[in-house]
Order: C-alpha cells, then sequence, then structure tokens
C-alpha cells in the first residue's frame, strides 16, 4: 500500500499571516495532523526552517506528543536545527537543500557534493534511532550518493514533473526520469518516497513510479480542504493513490 505523508506547513503559514509573533492562533496545525490522520493519513510532515516562516518550534513538540502516526520533519542541514532533531525524537528526518529567499524548496539536495557531511549527520541521527531520507533530483548520481552516505530513504523530488505536467513531451520525459530514478534505488536497497508539487490531478500519471513507499504532499491537499474540509481533501487524495502497485 502505498501511504501518504500530509505536510501541514501551511495551516502554519495562514496562522503565522495573522498571529506571527504572538505564541498562538488559528488554525492550529496540531488540530490540522489530527484531523489528517482520523482520515486516514500514514504519516506528518513539517519542515523547520531556519527563518521559522511557518512551523515554529512549539508546534512541532506538540505534533511529537500527540500524532499517532509517523512524524517526518524536513530540515536544512545546519548544527542549530540537527541539535532540536537529536532532542525531538522524529521517526524519519528528510534532509532538504533551504535558501531564505526562496518561496518553497526548490531542488534537490547536492548529495553527491556533499557527501562527507551528510554522512556524519546521517550517523548522528540514526544513532538516535531515527531513520534518515535525502530529498534528491531524479539523478543517478545523487541516488548513487544517498546510498553511499548510507540514508535509508531517498525522497524523489517531482518538481520538475508536476511543472510540466502539461507538456507531454517534458512529462514523459520527467515520468521516465522518475521511473528510472527509482528503480535504480531500489537496487541499491533503498527506500524510496517521492514529493513536491504533487495534486489531485498529476498524481494519477505518477503512479507508474515503481518501488515507492509514501509520498509527502501538502500544499495541494490544505487548498482543496479550504474548500471541502481537511477529512475529505485527505480521503479524496488517498483514493486516488488506491490503485498503486509497488512492483509494476
Amino acid at each position: 500500500m502505498l501511504k501518504l505523508g500530509v505536510n501541514i506547513d501551511h495551516v502554519a503559514t495562514l496562522r503565522e499571516a495573522r498571529y506571527r509573533g504572538r505564541g498562538g492562533g488559528e488554525p492550529e496545525p496540531l488540530e490540522a495532523a489530527r484531523l489528517c490522520e482520523n482520515a486516514g493519513a500514514h504519516g506528518i510532515t513539517v519542515h523547520l526552517r531556519e527563518d521559522r516562516r511557518h512551523i515554529q518550534d512549539r508546534d512541532i513538540w506538540k505534533l511529537r506528543g500527540a500524532i499517532q502516526t509517523r512524524l517526518n520533519l524536513e530540515m536544512a542541514n545546519v548544527p542549530a536545527i540537527l541539535e532540536i532533531a537529536l532532542k525531538l525524537k522524529p521517526d524519519i528526518v528528510c534532509l532538504v537543500p533551504e535558501r531564505r529567499q526562496e518561496v518553497t524548496t526548490e531542488g534537490g539536495l547536492d548529495a553527491a557534493g556533499h557527501c562527507s557531511d551528510l554522512a556524519e549527520t546521517r550517523r548522528k541521527l540514526n544513532a538516535s534511532g531515527i531513520e534518515v531520507s535525502l530529498f534528491i533530483t531524479p539523478d543517478p548520481e545523487q541516488i548513487r550518493a544517498a546510498s553511499q552516505i548510507g540514508s535509508q530513504f531517498i525522497e524523489l523530488h517531482t518538481g520538475a514533473y508536476a511543472e510540466s505536467y502539461h507538456e507531454i513531451a517534458r512529462r514523459d520525459f520527467e515520468l521516465n526520469r522518475l521511473m528510472a530514478s527509482a528503480e535504480f534505488a531500489h537496487s541499491l536497497g533503498l527506500q524510496v518516497n517521492a514529493g513536491h508539487g504533487l495534486n489531485y490531478h498529476n498524481l494519477p500519471s505518477l503512479l507508474r513510479v515503481p518501488h515507492l513507499v509514501e509520498l509527502n504532499i501538502g500544499h495541494s491537499i490544505i487548498s482543496r480542504a479550504v474548500l471541502v474540509g481537511m477529512t475529505q481533501a485527505v480521503q479524496d487524495m488517498l483514493a486516488l493513490m488506491a490503485p498503486y502497485r509497488p512492483g509494476q
């Protein structure tokens, strides 16, 4: 069964638009997480950014103590956030690139260019009982580096596929890259997640990618939830994912 991790960052984005710096406010990310879990989501994803633009430290501690599924903490490989992660002990950490100017994560991590640093962080996280994923582009060099680093998972960046979805030739090219990358990662013993830009329109075609364990989806689900409610938004996405067969 293909699992769904719901990224609830943009619940906090909405709260911070009105209540930034006030230590509270609405909507509450924890309540959103509970609704997602009750609707059938298999995990909750949050990105604790260095600039704290949406998720705050208090949010991750509330989530760690309350959610019943699996907490995936996205984070940059920086000492201050790593220190928090080692105390928080999420179920899994996904290491991502991060730039202050970006609206959302713009690309994959350069695992091949930072093998030593990432391997050291991976060792510290694993020693604390935390699984590690690397958010990378569907590229053989990056996948091979992820294996050398010793991460348990990779998360394939699906942004190029999502952005090219309405251009058939480009979409097919990016889909083939994802399929080949998943096969290669699986052959190296890596578990494969995917995410970025996925929505209710482009997800069905992505189900051709083999060996997927989990999809991490945020903005599209939160956007739909504004109109139909969180429970319905999550269940609609799960229904689209239901036909998936990992070895196809």
